[in-house]
């Protein structure tokens, strides 16, 4: 079975997917893990704008996951992702198709062997279009901004970090491929206002009640 949890930056897909995976006995896979371990190795020996270099690293690197933890080259990198400067190039590595394309193949491997809860852009319309039940979800970017300042993780002001996720969301929303887009059959789910209770509530309640592609877009 896969689940495919799909939104912009900081509208809550990887604490979501997490716990929903952990509540299902599912495995939790995050897209966005391997984009960012990606842009980790660019940025150990190579210039980030050197495109050859980020899709030959793509292509090389060799990436884990062990109890939802990322392993590049087999050295713990999950602490060293959210950093601001992969932030700063993650989101152009990432739109390059031929990154995408690998990233991509290697989510669609992983789903053979188990049932997953998968999470990131495009996840629903490209990677996983025929998933068994694929999920939106959606925040207003005041409310992306005040998440992400909480996590501690960013040395920038929330307004430093609100005028991120714009540009971010920008460049995701018009990628040449693989761009931020609500699938039509997807159930989209606003989390502005809803703790992460009442958001796993939400989607388990369509686990367990799922009638798949209806076609139309549902708004929880």
């Amino acid at each position: 079975m896969v689940i495919a949890i799909d939104g912009p930056a900081g509208s809550g897909k990887s604490t979501i997917a997490k716990t929903v995976a952990e509540r299902a006995g599912m495995h939790y896979l995050n897209s966005g893990s391997y984009y960012r371990a990606v842009t980790w190795k660019v940025l150990q020996h190579d210039d980030p704008q050197d495109i050859p270099a980020v899709i030959r690293a793509a292509r090389e690197i060799a990436i884990t996951v062990v109890d939802d933890r990322m392993f590049v080259d087999g050295k713990d990198v999950e602490p060293l992702l959210r950093s601001d400067e992969i932030d700063r190039w993650v989101a152009r590595h990432s739109a390059l198709p031929e990154v995408r394309e690998e990233v991509n193949r290697r989510l669609k491997a992983a789903a053979h062997t188990m049932d997953i809860v998968v999470e990131g852009r495009d996840i629903t319309t490209v990677v996983f279009p025929d998933a068994d039940l694929k999920i939106f979800l959606d925040a207003s970017i005041h409310t992306r901004a005040l998440r992400r300042f909480g996590q501690g993780t960013s040395e920038m002001t929330l307004e430093e970090i609100e005028q991120s996720i714009r540009k971010r969301d920008q460049i995701d929303r018009t990628k040449v491929y693989g761009k931020l887009q609500v699938a039509p059959d997807a159930l989209y789910l606003d989390t502005s206002l809803l703790t992460i209770d009442q958001v796993c509530e939400k989607v388990a309640m369509n686990i367990h009640g799922h009638d798949k592609t209806s076609g139309v877009t549902r708004h929880l």
